[in-house]
Formats: C-alpha cells, sequence, structure tokens
C-alpha cells in the first residue's frame, strides 16, 4: 500500500463512530451493476420464499412451523418433537459448520448475500428510502435542512411505510411460529379476544421497525460476532471481496492522455465512489475490515469508473490475500478448507440417514412407581407400567403391543388397543404377565414392540421385576 494508506488508523476505529463516540449516519449512494441485480434477484427469491413459507403446505401441513409454547416443530411438512432435539442439535452443528466453511473459503457471503439483515435492509427498506426522499446527496441535503412541509412530509411517509412493513414481517415470523391459522384467526378478530398475541405483534414490530429505520449497519458492525470471527476464520486463502492494491497504487487523480505508468500512478483515480456506494461505510482500499459484509456494491461502483476511464476491470473484486500478493487469480483448496468439508459431508450424513430412518412414533413403557410384582391365578407374575406414545405422523393409528421374544404377554388396562390420534399422545396402563418358567431372576430385560397392525413400529426396551427364583 501507499505510505498514505498505510498511515490511516481505520483498524483502531469503525467507521460508523466518531472519535468523540458519536453515531457517524452513513448515507450510501445506490449501487447499480451486475452484482447489484444479481443479488437483487437472490432477495427476491428467498423474501418470496420467507412471506409464502407460513401458508404453504406439504401433505396438510405448513412448510415450516417452530411452535415453541406448544414444543411442536415442523419442517417441510414432517413433524418433530422435543424427543426429536438431538436432531435439531446436529442441524445447527451442520449449519454452523457450513458457515465457518463457507467463511474460510469465501468469507462474509453470507453476510452479503443471504442474511436476513441485510436482505431485509438492501433489499426492502434502502430502496423504499431511494424512491421517497432520493439518492444520498438528496438524502443529505433533506436531513439539514430545517424542518418544513417537504421535509414532514417525505420523513412522515417513509416512517409510515417502513412500520407498515415492520408489522407485515412481525406476522410473517409469527405465523412461523403459531401456524398461519392461528395468525389469521388475531388478525380477523377483535384484539381484546388475543391480547398476547396482539402485544407480542407490536413488540415484533417495535423491534423491527427500530432496526431498519433507525440501528441499521450498528447491527453488523457492533452487534454481530460474525465480523470479528473473521480474524480467526479468514486466512490469505480466503476468497473476499478485495482491492488489488498491487496494481492499484499509487493512487491518483487521472488526466487526460495521461501515461499513468510514467507518472508513478496504479490504476485506481481515487473517485471514492467505493466509499461512497458502502453500506456500512468503509474504503475497501484498507483491505479486509469487520465491517465489510461483502455486499459487491463496491465492485460494482469500480467498475463502471474503469470502464469510464478505459481500464481493465476487476480493481475490486472476488479474490484472495495471496492471489493478489503474488499476482495470481483463481480459487485454491487449502488443507483447512478441505477438513472443514470432511466435517461438513459426515455431519450432514448422519443428519439425513437418521431423518430418513426416524420412527413413526416415540413412546416411553415405565414401571409404575411404587407398585411391586403381583401373582395371578394360574402361576404367572404380573409388573404395571404407564405407557406415553407421541404420533408423529398426521395419521391416526390404532396400538397393539406384544412382547418380541415370545415370552409372556401384553394386556392394555381397560382396552383390546390404543387409540392413537394424528400429532397426537396416547397414555395409558398396561400389564406385563410372564410364568415363573419364563423368568430368569428378579430383574429381566424385555422387549416390547409397538404394531400399528402388522407393522413394527418401534421396539422399546423395558424392565420386569419377579421373585426370586
Amino acid at each position: 500500500m501507499s505510505a498514505t494508506a498505510e498511515k490511516i488508523d481505520f483498524r483502531d476505529k469503525i467507521s460508523t463512530v466518531d472519535k468523540a463516540g458519536k453515531r457517524v449516519w452513513v448515507y450510501p449512494k445506490k449501487p447499480k451493476g451486475k452484482f447489484t441485480n444479481w443479488r437483487t434477484l437472490v432477495y427476491v427469491i428467498l423474501l418470496l420464499i420467507l412471506f409464502t413459507g407460513p401458508f404453504l403446505r406439504i401433505g396438510e401441513q405448513p412448510l415450516l412451523m417452530l411452535n415453541i409454547v406448544e414444543r411442536k416443530f415442523i419442517i417441510f411438512g414432517q413433524i418433530f418433537w422435543p424427543q426429536d432435539f438431538y436432531l435439531f442439535g446436529l442441524a445447527t452443528l451442520a449449519g454452523a459448520v457450513f458457515i465457518v466453511l463457507f467463511t474460510v473459503v469465501y468469507g462474509r457471503v453470507f453476510c452479503g448475500w443471504i442474511c436476513p439483515q441485510t436482505i431485509f435492509m438492501e433489499g426492502v427498506f434502502r430502496p423504499i428510502e431511494y424512491w421517497i426522499e432520493g439518492d444520498w446527496t438528496a438524502q443529505k441535503k433533506l436531513d439539514k435542512q430545517e424542518w418544513n412541509r417537504e421535509k414532514i412530509m417525505k420523513k412522515g411517509f417513509k416512517h409510515f411505510i417502513f412500520f407498515l412493513i415492520s408489522f407485515l414481517i412481525a406476522n410473517i415470523f409469527l405465523a412461523y411460529i403459531i401456524g398461519s391459522e392461528a395468525l389469521l384467526e388475531i388478525v380477523t378478530t377483535p384484539p381484546a379476544a388475543h391480547l398476547g398475541g396482539f402485544v407480542s405483534m407490536l413488540i415484533f414490530t417495535g423491534v423491527f421497525y427500530y432496526v431498519f429505520a433507525f440501528f441499521r449497519e450498528q447491527v453488523c458492525t457492533t452487534v454481530c460476532p460474525y465480523g470479528r470471527l473473521q480474524g480467526v476464520l479468514l486466512d490469505r486463502q480466503t476468497v473476499v471481496v478485495a482491492y488489488d492494491y498491487k496494481r492499484g497504487e499509487n493512487r491518483g487523480k487521472i488526466r487526460k492522455n495521461e501515461d499513468r505508468a510514467a507518472a508513478d500512478k496504479g490504476d485506481c483515480v481515487d473517485c471514492r465512489l467505493c466509499v461512497s456506494v458502502c453500506p456500512t461505510g468503509i474504503d475497501i482500499r484498507n483491505g479486509t475490515q469487520l465491517e465489510c459484509i461483502n455486499c459487491t456494491a463496491c465492485i460494482d461502483a469500480c467498475d463502471s469508473i474503469m470502464e469510464n476511464v478505459g481500464l481493465p476491470k476487476g480493481l475490486i473484486r472476488y479474490d484472495s490475500e495471496a492471489n493478489i500478493a503474488e499476482g495470481k487469480k483463481g480459487f485454491r483448496w487449502t488443507a483447512r478448507s478441505m477438513a472443514y468439508t470432511a466435517v461438513l459431508v459426515l455431519i450432514t450424513s448422519l443428519l439425513t440417514g437418521l431423518l430418513l430412518f426416524r420412527s413413526n412414533v416415540d413412546a416411553t413403557i415405565l414401571r409404575t412407581p411404587g407398585m411391586m410384582y403381583q401373582e395371578q391365578e394360574g402361576g404367572a407374575v404380573s409388573n404395571l407400567y404407564n405407557i406415553k406414545i407421541i404420533n408423529k405422523t398426521n395419521e391416526p393409528m390404532q396400538l397393539s403391543l406384544r412382547t418380541e421374544d415370545g415370552k409372556g404377554q401384553v394386556q392394555i388396562v381397560g382396552k383390546d388397543i390404543l387409540e392413537l390420534p394424528e400429532q397426537g399422545v396416547a397414555e395409558g396402563a398396561m400389564f406385563i404377565l410372564l410364568k415363573k418358567n419364563e423368568l430368569t431372576g428378579i430383574s429381566q430385560n424385555l422387549s416390547i414392540g409397538i404394531y400399528n397392525g402388522d407393522q413394527l413400529l418401534k421396539t422399546v426396551e423395558t424392565k420386569f421385576i419377579g421373585p426370586a427364583i
């Protein structure tokens, strides 16, 4: 880098806070270009998925519902209960490794392209702001001028729209928790009938409105820990949005018919357009910084300038520090990225296997506390058990229970079969009777099969207590 660049103390502070500790409001210029178009397409697709998700059905079940209150979770139409929590733990681990892997290899691609904060801020709220208040210079002028009719109308209309969108987002998030049917019931009935849900909706709305109307990029620069993890996860081979300082330095304004090489100037014309379009207010020419979310706005801005002045594009591009330092281009695998990939494939394969072979029911069969064995007529010995069976499917079942080793007999108290409703729970009591010649000791293990007709759904292990032999 140039001597001027080396003196910049950008690593000692963040771009959105001044020396006095006060907020520096960021006015990013509206970006345009190839990457901006691709990001817009990604945002539209993800927003469509988000807003239609609670209303889409797979086998009469929502695509996604995370009902924390009732401890019932539906993912891609499949019902998961607290007993399946280990699957969520494994999925979370796989997701964390996935993000780490892509950070090691591709930098903060997640932040710039998939993160909900970026999608809502840059894909929804910022375009509305451009539409109402104009581009960055118009926004600065509007904020500095005295309160008049124009400012009141524009600011009032913008925040009204922001609040409505925040209210809509809050409703959608609530639909993912309680289900679209419950949400529609809350919306179509007076607030007093569903005061808890209404208050929750207002709280969610207030949070979203504050974040996207006022807090904005501070989420990325001061709250989110992901940026600070870059120092651990990134290395010289990581692909990031990077400035080619070997080609760009020394910086200098362009002059007509000038030989920049003879003038000891690099390709950077020091237009600062890359700084103007940055939504977190950084100068990418200073190198990788925790505030950078890899949104590619600076790439589009720089490419447009390079095209206008007749210089090659790619002064700012997706590349690694190693490639820029060595004057190379192209992606290269490292030992660390290959190791992360292997771990990710292993965890994902295990998770897929557990999902594919997950039982349709979950059951517990426990001896009734405080009850001893009983000797029955005919020389049999019985134990009393409590049963609890959860149906993870959308179909009702009629269950029967039997011992799997052929010994003994199972009798459900008060009925011959156990009725298990769809997505429901069946509880009851049962006796297991063993003949004395089938006993192997005071305590022995038994395998109880749970059948829906002739189909074995699950085998549960329990203990049988009998007299000393």
